[in-house]
C-alpha cells in the first residue's frame, strides 16, 4: 500500500470494534467511511468517534470532526472507491460471509479485503469473495486506539501482496502486527478464550468472586486488566460467539461456553456496554462488583 497518497478506508459495522477501527484511522489522516444499515448505530457510531477524535482541542472549535469522515447505510456506494475494506460486524458466520459476498460485487478489484474476526476462518470467507487473494484477516484489539495489536491472518489464497499491504496499513495506523496462519483461535483467542473461560468457571464454581480472579491475574501475573473485567469490556455477547464459533470450528470442548456466561447473556447481562456483567457500570463507565449473584 503506497503510503505516499491518501487511502480511502471503508469499515463495515458501526459497533465497538468498527468505530475504534475507523476513530484511528481518522486520527492517522486516512479518508473513512463506516456502513451500517442503523443510521441511529451511525450517529451513536459518530458521537463516540468525535468524543475521541477532538479529545483535547479548543471546546469553542467549530470544525468537530476532519473533514474525510463518512457515514452510510449504502455499502454499494461507499465500496465504490475503496483503497482498504475493514468488516468489523459481529462474529456471526453466515452474517460475514453474506458481507464479503457484497464486498466481492461492490468493492474494487484493487482494493485489501480484510475482516476484523477473531475467531473466524479467513480462508472460509474468502470463498464468499470467489476465492479473492486480496482477502486477509486483520484482528484489532479493544479498546482500539490504546491496544497497539494487530493479529495478520493469512488464508490459504491470501497472496504476497495483499500480506504486504495489511502490514503497510498497519504502518500506516501506528499498529504493530504479528502474522500468523489461518488456524482456529489463531493465536491470541486460542489463548484469551481459555483463559477467560477458566476464570469464568472459578467465579461459577464458587472458587472466587470475579474481582479476586481479576485481582490475581494482575497482581500475580501482571496482566494489565483480569480476564472477567476484559470481557465485560469486550461485551459478554461478543464472547459468547466468539465462543461458539471457535467451539464449532476446533471441537475443542475447552472452548464450550461456561453456562454462567450462557445465563448472563439471556438475562441481558452484555458487560459494560449494558450496564451490567460480571461487574456493575454506572453511567461515567465506573466499575463496582456486582450486585447480582454470578454463580446461580
Amino acid at each position: 500500500m503506497d503510503r505516499s497518497r491518501g487511502v480511502k478506508l471503508v469499515v463495515i459495522g458501526a459497533g465497538t470494534m468498527g468505530r475504534g477501527i475507523a476513530t484511528v484511522a481518522l486520527q492517522a489522516g486516512l479518508g473513512t467511511t463506516i456502513v451500517d444499515l442503523d443510521p441511529a448505530v451511525l450517529e451513536d457510531a459518530r458521537q463516540a468517534i468525535e468524543r475521541r477524535v477532538t479529545r483535547g482541542r479548543n471546546a469553542d472549535s467549530t470544525d468537530a470532526l476532519p473533514p474525510s469522515l463518512r457515514l452510510s447505510t449504502d455499502l454499494r456506494a461507499a465500496l465504490g472507491d475503496a483503497d482498504a475494506v475493514i468488516e468489523a460486524v459481529p462474529e456471526v458466520r453466515d452474517l460475514k460471509r453474506a458481507v464479503f459476498g457484497q464486498v466481492r460485487e461492490f468493492a474494487p478489484k484493487r482494493a485489501l479485503l480484510a475482516t476484523n474476526t477473531s475467531t473466524m476462518s479467513v480462508s472460509e470467507l474468502a470463498e464468499a469473495c470467489d476465492g479473492s487473494a486480496r482477502v486477509i484477516g486483520m484482528h484489532f484489539f479493544n479498546p482500539v486506539h490504546r491496544m497497539a495489536l494487530v493479529e495478520i491472518v493469512v488464508g490459504n489464497g491470501t497472496s504476497e501482496q495483499t500480506k504486504a499491504d495489511a502490514i503497510a496499513l498497519c504502518a500506516r495506523l501506528g499498529k504493530e502486527p504479528i502474522v500468523v496462519r489461518d488456524v482456529p483461535g489463531f493465536v491470541t483467542s486460542r489463548l484469551g478464550l481459555l483463559l477467560g473461560n477458566a476464570a469464568m468457571r472459578l467465579v461459577e464454581d464458587d472458587v472466587a468472586s470475579a474481582a479476586d480472579v481479576d485481582k490475581a491475574m494482575r497482581l500475580g501475573y501482571g496482566h494489565p486488566m483480569g480476564p472477567l473485567e476484559l470481557a465485560d469490556l469486550v461485551g459478554l455477547d461478543a464472547r459468547l460467539n466468539n465462543l461458539r464459533s471457535m467451539f464449532a470450528r476446533s471441537g475443542d470442548p475447552q472452548y464450550s461456553p461456561p453456562a454462567i456466561l450462557e445465563r448472563m447473556v439471556e438475562a441481558g447481562r452484555r458487560g459494560k456496554k449494558s450496564g451490567t456483567g460480571f461487574y456493575d457500570y454506572d453511567e461515567q463507565g465506573r466499575r463496582a462488583p456486582s450486585t447480582q449473584g454470578l454463580a446461580s
